[in-house]
């Protein structure tokens, strides 16, 4: 089975009141179980993890328990070369997230330290672009065996 690493960067834990004309109304959690039972359908193992802190998400990533990650860096993708360093190192295949289109908001957030070494980039597609990620990846890796 295909396991699948949801790793959410900082401010995510405040989805639903942060921004929500932005970011929509879904909370991380109701996010996360709707990528679960689509997970379940697909046949994927899927594991959930969310910081605000750029150490915490680094060490994650090093404990190498899965085989694809979907990322959604938040603030941490126009700043980390730290975490770019850490997927380099560690070298999953992976997706990028971002609920929001980055490239059409703030002149700063066209900077992205992960773009062009992630598998593939989903922006611009609300929290539909989780599920959408999931669904690449099982078309790509297979769920279950």
């Amino acid at each position: 089975m295909t396991r699948v690493l949801v790793l959410q960067g900082p401010n995510l834990n405040l989805l639903g009141t942060r921004e929500p004309e932005i970011y929509g109304h879904e909370t991380l959690d109701a996010i996360h179980g709707r990528m679960a039972s689509r997970a379940a359908e697909l046949g994927l193992e899927i594991a959930f993890f969310q910081s605000n802190h750029e150490g915490s998400l680094i060490d994650r990533l090093h404990e190498r328990d899965f085989d694809v990650v979907i990322i959604n860096a938040a603030g941490y993708t126009h700043t980390s070369v730290a975490l770019r360093d850490a997927l380099l190192a560690v070298h999953p295949p992976f997706w990028e997230v971002h609920l929001s289109d980055p490239w059409q908001r703030d002149e700063f957030r066209k900077t992205n330290f992960i773009h062009d070494i992630a598998t593939a980039t989903i922006a611009g597609h609300g929290a539909q672009g989780y599920i959408e990620a999931l669904e690449q990846i099982a078309a790509q890796f297979g769920g279950a065996a």
